[in-house]
């Protein structure tokens, strides 16, 4: 699997640890930035991740920034992006099985690294799983997409 990552500066220092657990679960890293811990905003590396979902260049993503919520939030805003702020193996595991989560948010300021592999090999092992009541579920949701962008483009 092709697994994109990408942070802002507060999520940078928990960049590589994740970067590392992503590549000894046997997966392929493309890293998307940002590089230091200077000042950046989490939008922009959310949207980086959220178009290598969009363009298939990655099958799933991990974003990471201060707290995880607002790198959630940009990505979410992006068609066909699911992604799910998770700081426990339950819901890294979950997201996925039920609502098909395509991009992990992370709190680099929320969790340790320890526990941010233990997140990224939760989330990487688990698969959709197909129930029909997930499967339900996750057509309403690409239902409410679409006609978002309906009514937008109706404004």
């Amino acid at each position: 699997m092709k697994v994109a990552v990408a942070c802002d500066h507060a999520g940078f220092p928990l960049k590589q640890t994740v970067m590392d657990a992503v590549s000894k679960a046997g997966h392929q890293v493309i890293d998307l930035g940002t590089d230091s811990t200077a000042p950046v905003d989490y939008p922009d590396f959310a949207e980086k991740a959220g178009r290598a979902i969009q363009r298939k260049e990655a099958d799933r993503a991990i974003v990471i920034c201060g707290s995880g919520v607002g790198a959630a939030v940009a990505a979410n805003k992006m068609a066909g992006v699911r992604a799910g702020v998770c700081h426990d193996t339950y819901s890294a595991r979950q997201c996925v099985e039920h609502d098909d989560v395509n991009v992990l948010a992370l709190g680099g300021r929320i969790i340790g690294p320890e526990l941010a592999i233990e997140i990224v090999r939760a989330y990487l092992a688990a698969k959709f799983t197909g129930e029909e009541r997930h499967v339900r579920r996750l057509n309403k949701i690409m239902a409410l997409e679409r006609s978002e962008a309906s009514r937008k483009q109706g404004a």
